[in-house]
């Protein structure tokens, strides 16, 4: 008698050796660690919280500034024209009145549009105040919606420190960019994580968001390199914390999560992106990234630059009135600076500029100065800074790429010197930490504080402009203050 097929079939009880493996694990240690540190952990650092309230004020300042390009401006609003949101998020600056996810794109474009809000470097670089788009916007919205709840700026202060901590931890020594991926992705981290529990998320919650983050469509980094350089990299981290909330939300309305999206085989994040290589996390999550956060005080250029930028300012008396007679400039810089900032040929447009090493360095020895109009088309025209960018060598020097990544040290070194045609030379002109850096805070701290207040003049009228600037003399006042009055103070 034949077998019956199907009843042998059936009665084979071994494993198909081609099936997956279905069962659901437990959330990854990446991203468990995360979610308990925005939970549970208590900031008792009185310096971490004191430059909290130096890069609120400064990030503040930044988005004020961005009022006075065009280009930034065309992007505020609602998607929908004349969309409001009664009792919504303020836009800083402005008189609209958002959705919290919008409020965070319009808030975030504005910090971010002029490269000139603080910064972190390590293996991934990025400006943690990006956080504050959807920080500030969701922060406003509960506030507004619920005035039994008592938010104050301190509130935004301790958010801040715990998304700067998360998207700095994982920045060390995890190179996103070296794989194609745009720095944001740990902006859209760093947001989701900590707005979650600003919306009332759990433990579970904020894994559940978390782990959406990690699968969301990543940004590539195409538009911050030539020849594609373009404004998207202004409003990138806009949309990244705007994203944030988009997902905190979705997961508040209890959208599940994907335990295993860093660790599954094949389909998983560090399979895709890191050759199966786990994420490395060298500290744990505490206050370290905003005691060391990097502002930018005197100079809106990209920061493996600045310190260049500073010497080519000690050099300008030198060469001033001289420029025919100069032969060579040579630029010795830090290994990131010669991969992201070196740039020769044709610069399209002003976020093309803000990132060239060498047109910051022009920019420098020509005018003595360096500021956002600077990058502008009508300053770009001068044939004078394409013949000195023409005359720049930039190498790299092994020393100032070791000490960058030196954990004790994150130095973000440069050196130029000028040779001229007769065969002189400047000096040397050496500088490695640059004047936003924690080794120079007691410089710094007055300059920031002078950048905020001129910053305010550009918005504000000159009475309010100084009386917004006295206030903020006063950083227990300030931090004492429900949130929603002090996001009315900018209202225009």
């Amino acid at each position: 008698m034949l077998n019956d097929p199907l009843k042998s079939d059936m009665s084979n009880d071994q494993p198909t050796h081609n099936a997956e493996r279905n069962e659901r694990p437990e959330f990854d240690p990446e991203i468990r660690a995360i979610a308990d540190y925005v939970m549970n952990y208590e900031i008792n650092s009185d310096l971490a919280y004191k430059t909290a309230y130096h890069c609120l004020m400064d990030s503040i300042g930044c988005a004020l500034l961005a009022y006075r390009f065009p280009e930034c401006i065309k992007l505020l609003g609602p998607v929908v024209p004349n969309e409001t949101v009664f009792n919504g998020s303020r836009v800083l600056g402005s008189q609209l009145q958002l959705n919290p996810v919008l409020a965070a794109f319009n808030n975030g474009l504005l910090i971010r549009w002029l490269d000139f809000n603080d910064t972190w470097l390590a293996a991934e670089w990025g400006h943690p105040s990006d956080n504050l788009g959807g920080i500030l916007a969701v922060l406003d919205y509960c506030a507004r919606q619920d005035s039994s709840t008592e938010i104050t700026v301190q509130d935004v202060l301790t958010a801040m420190i715990k998304a700067y901590e998360i998207q700095g931890i994982l920045a060390l020594e995890n190179s996103f960019n070296r794989v194609g991926l745009d720095h944001v992705i740990l902006v859209k981290l760093a947001t989701t994580a900590v707005v979650t529990k600003l919306l009332g998320g759990d433990y579970d919650a904020i894994c559940n968001a978390v782990s959406l983050a990690w699968l969301d469509g990543q940004s590539l980094r195409t538009y911050r390199h030539a020849p594609n350089t373009g404004s998207r990299k202004s409003w990138a981290a806009g949309d990244a914390t705007s994203r944030g909330v988009f997902l905190a939300l979705l997961a508040l309305k209890g959208e599940m999560g994907y335990p295993s999206v860093l660790s599954a085989k094949k389909w998983g994040f560090c399979d895709i992106y890191f050759k199966g290589e786990p994420l490395k996390i060298s500290r744990p999550y505490q206050s370290y990234v905003m005691e060391n956060i990097l502002f930018k005080i005197a100079y809106p250029a990209e920061f493996h630059g600045q310190t260049a930028v500073e010497c080519a300012l000690q050099l300008h008396h030198r060469v001033h009135g001289q420029y025919d007679q100069i032969d060579k400039i040579m630029i010795r810089t830090q290994e990131s600076a010669v991969r992201i900032i070196n740039k020769q040929g044709p610069l399209h447009n002003a976020a093309d500029r803000d990132h060239s090493l060498q047109y910051m360095v022009a920019i420098a020895l020509i005018y003595g100065q360096l500021t956002s109009d600077h990058y502008e088309d009508h300053i770009a025209k001068n044939p004078l800074i394409d013949e000195l960018r023409r005359k720049m060598i930039v190498k790299e020097e092994p020393q100032f790429s070791h000490d960058y990544l030196d954990a004790d040290k994150r130095s973000i070194a440069n050196a130029i010197q000028i040779s001229f045609k007769d065969d002189s030379t400047t000096e040397e002109v050496v500088i490695d930490y640059p004047l936003g850096h924690r080794q120079r805070r007691q410089e710094g701290i007055p300059l920031l504080i002078q950048k905020f207040e001129q910053n305010l003049a550009t918005r504000f009228p000159k009475q309010r402009a100084t009386k917004l600037a006295a206030l903020f003399h006063d950083p227990e006042r300030v931090t004492a203050m429900p949130v929603k009055d002090f996001m009315d103070l900018f209202v225009i």
